[in-house]
């Protein structure tokens, strides 16, 4: 996180596992990440993402793992906003980014 907040002017808050993102199966899909990045100051946010629309599959009737979602809080109201895989964005000093990416798709069939 040092990297990250010393060459932009960001506070990561939260990098982490999203538990429980993975989908079911004999061998359950791996879990995604969830980031939390909030600005210290004005700038203009670019996302460029995938699998938020369509769940990764899962083979061999293994299951979906979960979608993921990208998310800003403004810092001003509190609103939350879904901000979709693919945009450019304004954001203010204080405003909270979350970016939490797909869990991958399950194999085979859970017995």
């Amino acid at each position: 996180p040092e990297i990250l907040e010393r060459r932009y002017p960001v506070i990561l808050k939260q990098f982490s596992v999203a538990e429980g993102t993975g989908g079911g199966g004999q061998y359950q899909g791996g879990d995604g990440l969830l980031r939390e990045i909030i600005f210290r100051k004005n700038l203009e946010l670019s996302v460029l993402t995938e699998r938020r629309v369509l769940s990764p599959y899962g083979l061999a009737g293994g299951q979906p793992g979960s979608r993921g979602v990208n998310t800003l809080v403004t810092a001003d109201t509190g609103r939350v906003l879904n901000i979709g895989g693919k945009c450019s964005v304004s954001v203010s000093a204080g405003d909270m980014f979350s970016l939490r990416t797909p869990g991958g798709g399950g194999w085979g069939c859970d017995d």
